[in-house]
């Protein structure tokens, strides 16, 4: 069963910025790539479903990461049907992702209170996935789904919404600055943060040092914008 409730997944999600986006077919490496990230700052983790072994890898890891880092927060990603839904969140995941909406998992994972971060493209698909109960919808993907001018477009009629953009989002000050200045909530990183020349050299305390940078930038750019109101 998961071992974060919804709302305190939402809360770590908004309170850190960022949600580091990987997948590993070997346990050890995937163990280790969590390690670092949480170490680095980043305790909010999404494990994506893209890899015949993906569910018995997530087993593996949320064991162990409950046993040794139980604050640490584990999510599955592309999750498009109710019954992979079911067998990510028995196998513990706190939160699951989708690179697209669908009712039957919001449904399923709403009985089970597991927080549900479906992709939206159009302001119609955010509108209907709050009305399932998504605090945090995904905008995906983000980089081909009008930038930062979609969010900033979208709160004015709908500023109660919670977006998290995600896919082709880099690091550096120059990609993450119009997301946040637009109103993200936070972002989903991937590649440009859990690289696999990083992964492929095992060098897991350059990738803690940069989710630790990631982490303190998106505090200096959040806390700029404060300043500036």
């Amino acid at each position: 069963m998961p071992t974060h409730d919804r709302l305190s997944v939402y809360a770590a999600i908004a309170r850190v910025g960022a949600a580091p986006v990987f997948y590993d077919p070997d346990a050890d490496s995937a163990v280790s790539i969590s390690r670092a990230c949480a170490a680095g700052g980043m305790g909010v983790l999404e494990f994506t479903n893209r890899g015949m072994g993906a569910p018995r890898v997530f087993e593996s890891l949320q064991r162990i990461l409950s046993a040794e880092m139980p604050g640490v927060i584990l999510g599955a990603g592309s999750i498009l049907d109710p019954g992979t839904a079911a067998l990510f969140i028995n196998s513990g995941a706190s939160f699951i992702v989708g690179p697209a909406g669908n009712p039957a998992v919001a449904r399923i994972c709403n009985r089970r209170k597991v927080a549900y971060i479906p992709g939206c493209g159009t302001v119609s698909e955010v509108s209907t996935a709050e009305e399932w109960g998504c605090e945090i919808v995904k905008l995906f993907p983000a980089d081909s789904s009008g930038g930062p001018g979609f969010i900033r477009d979208l709160l004015g009629p709908m500023p109660w919404s919670s977006i998290m953009p995600t896919g082709g989002i880099g690091i550096d000050r120059e990609s993450l600055d119009p997301w946040f200045a637009a109103g993200a909530v936070a972002v989903g990183l991937g590649s440009a943060l859990v690289s696999r020349e990083i992964v492929d050299r095992r060098d897991w305390d350059e990738l803690r040092r940069r989710c630790s940078e990631t982490v303190s930038l998106i505090e200096e750019i959040r806390g700029k914008g404060k300043s500036d109101e």
